[in-house]
């Protein structure tokens, strides 16, 4: 029992020591925060909208009215055709009309003449005896005949003048108008050129005041695209200027051969400035979906054979392997399983704080 007694000061004795003699640190508390990542991604220009111009009937070029370069508002005239055939086609159906009209008079006139003879016969009938019933019957389907005949020209004439119109509106496409706004960036005919439908294009027309800024974004990064929001983008075109474009829409699939996906952004380009196939470069946000650990770049130690921080528990030091991530700030990512928020870790991470070292943490 002596002993043991004597052994309880002694004890007490070299706690208090090495409670003196811990070592005073400064200290930090590890961090749980949503990430905002700055990178830079390139991008490519593509107009809003583009169409090669097809001639939608056959016929020769007579105008060209717009070159490469040509800016065209939608509906302008870019070129004109001719189609002799379509003329001669048109004129020989009017043709028809007065033929067909001439016919349908004579017809009108039998059953005029017909019918008269239908109204006196039917008028002698009244007397027994003085004319034949069969040659009122005769004279009845005479009538008839003749009035299905002039139903059958007015068929004809409404056919022939239909044609007319149908004709008339080909010859509407013998002008060849722009469909939207935009610049003309290719020019593929001049004038006496055979065009049609199967040919080649005349002209390539592109929308160029709006265009799609197409970025190819990392698979890491896909999770985090936003619906909307503004980035900003520089070109080499314009050393110091900085642009800015809208999020539109993403393809929504991961590219094989990139393991990328397309974002578009819209971007207005009111001046003309910025133009399809120019590579600017976007100062791409990516924002975590969750949240990440957080510490001082200083507070992560790392030597040839581990990476690590040293977190303070109880009065002394441990060693907590970590991963590190992409800096965000004044401070870094880092994962680890055995890190948690709020943790007590230096704030200058060394392999000279051994584990298990009474630590004194001052957090600040």
């Amino acid at each position: 029992m002596r002993a043991r007694l004597l052994l309880l000061p002694a004890t007490a004795l070299l706690l208090a020591a090495q409670a003196r003699e811990a070592k005073v640190v400064d200290a930090v508390k590890v961090l749980s925060l949503p990430v905002e990542r700055r990178v830079e991604l390139p991008g490519e220009f593509q107009p809003y909208q583009q169409t090669a111009i097809h001639a939608k009937v056959q016929g020769f070029v007579s105008k060209v009215l717009v070159d490469r370069g040509s800016r065209v508002k939608e509906g302008d005239l870019l070129a004109e055709l001719t189609a002799p055939e379509l003329d001669a086609q048109i004129a020989e159906a009017q043709a028809r009309i007065p033929v067909i009209e001439a016919q349908k008079a004579e017809a009108a006139a039998s059953v005029a003449a017909a019918q008269s003879t239908l109204e006196k016969l039917k008028t002698a009938n009244q007397t027994p005896g003085a004319v034949a019933g069969n040659e009122i019957v005769q004279t009845e389907n005479v009538v008839k005949a003749g009035k299905a005949r002039i139903q059958s020209l007015d068929q004809s004439i409404t056919a022939v003048k239909a044609s007319v119109a149908a004709i008339e509106e080909l010859k509407r496409y013998l002008s060849i108008t722009a469909p939207f706004t935009g610049v003309i960036t290719t020019r593929y005919v001049s004038p006496g050129a055979l065009a049609s439908p199967q040919s080649g294009p005349l002209f390539d027309l592109e929308q160029h005041n709006r265009l799609r800024l197409v970025v190819a974004v990392p698979e890491r990064d896909a999770g985090a695209i936003p619906a909307k929001g503004q980035f900003s983008f520089k070109v080499p075109a314009y050393p110091g200027a900085t642009f800015k474009g809208s999020v539109a829409r993403n393809s929504g699939v991961i590219d094989s051969k990139t393991r990328s996906m397309a974002v578009e952004l819209d971007v207005l380009n009111p001046k003309g400035q910025l133009a399809p196939g120019m590579y600017p470069t976007v100062e791409w946000i990516v924002v975590s979906s969750g949240t990440v650990l957080l510490v001082p770049p200083s507070s992560v130690a790392v030597t040839t054979e581990r990476t690590f921080v040293n977190r303070i528990r109880n009065g002394k030091v441990e060693w907590i392997d970590v991963v590190k991530g992409a800096p965000s700030g004044d401070r870094i990512e880092v994962r680890s399983p055995q890190l948690f928020e709020g943790d007590t870790i230096a704030r200058r991470g060394t392999d000279e704080l051994r584990p298990g070292t009474p630590i004194d943490a001052k957090v600040k």
